[in-house]
């Protein structure tokens, strides 16, 4: 852990540098409310998470404001996003595209784990505050978009 500290220390900026041990999966439990980041032998970091407005179930359609269930990977990054700092989660693949289309509906798209929250939001009234997306602090998303590279696995769990 002694990278994590360094890499802490002196950040004037939203981007980070991190020296320590890879980050080889996240796990994500939307019951708990928890964001795991897992090295090669141990637990890295945890957070607290919040989740889209209609936290209960796996996302269906696009603006049912679930966060999907699952497993996925990183596979992007929004340095100029809304919410501070952002990294995509690939959601949604291709089970979650045949189901919605049957339904004749949209899968919808575009989740992240992000900063935030939203001006008018308080976090100590209103976790659950997103349209889907992982919502953790600023200053977590600054550590978490330095830890966690594109393509490292993310498994949901309700």
């Amino acid at each position: 852990m002694g990278g994590f500290a360094a890499f802490l220390s002196g950040c004037a900026s939203k981007f980070r540098s991190y020296n320590g041990p890879e980050v080889t999966r996240l796990r994500m439990y939307k019951g708990q409310r928890l964001l795991v980041l897992d090295g090669a032998d141990d637990v890295l970091r945890t957070y607290p998470i919040g989740l889209g407005f209609a936290p209960e179930g796996h996302k269906q359609f696009e603006g049912d404001g679930r966060t999907p269930e699952g497993s996925y990977e990183i596979d992007r990054r929004n340095p100029d996003s809304l919410f501070h700092l952002s990294i995509g989660i690939s959601y949604p693949n291709e089970a979650d595209i045949a189901f919605a289309e049957a339904q004749g509906k949209s899968p919808g798209g575009d989740i992240f784990v992000h900063g935030g929250p939203r001006k008018g939001i308080d976090p100590m009234n209103v976790r659950d505050w997103t349209a889907g997306c992982i919502a953790v602090t600023d200053r977590q998303i600054e550590e978490i978009y330095a830890m966690v590279r594109d393509g490292t696995p993310i498994d949901i769990y309700a």
